[in-house]
């Protein structure tokens, strides 16, 4: 797999990642995809085997069941070999911090 620096951050990612959009199912994202944790995990382990380990998420994917089947998924992985990459800018809940790339959206 080629990597690149990603910006001046100092940090090597891959030229490819993995979207988990499809991951999770929710009503609303039923059309996407219905990936649940078994068939995430084969998936997950197949980039991994290919030196994909930038795997892309979002808070809102299927109301953030994308994020727990992620982490289902990559819980047998050892942290330090996996890059995490994320957006939270759409609205995510009532609350007016639930929205935007501000530090504490990013924090929650």
């Amino acid at each position: 797999m080629e990597y690149r620096q990603l910006g001046a951050s100092g940090i090597m990612v891959p030229v490819l990642s993995f979207g988990t959009a499809t991951f999770g199912g929710s009503e609303s994202f039923k059309a996407w995809g219905n990936t649940q944790t078994k068939e995430a995990t084969r998936l997950v382990d197949i980039c991994m085997d290919a030196g994909i380990n930038m795997f892309d998420t979002a808070d809102i994917y299927s109301e953030g069941l994308s994020e727990e089947v992620l982490g289902q998924s990559l819980a047998h992985r050892q942290r330090d070999k996996i890059i995490l990459s994320t957006k939270s800018t759409f609205t995510f809940g009532e609350a007016p911090n639930n929205q935007g790339s501000s530090r504490i959206h990013m924090l929650k």
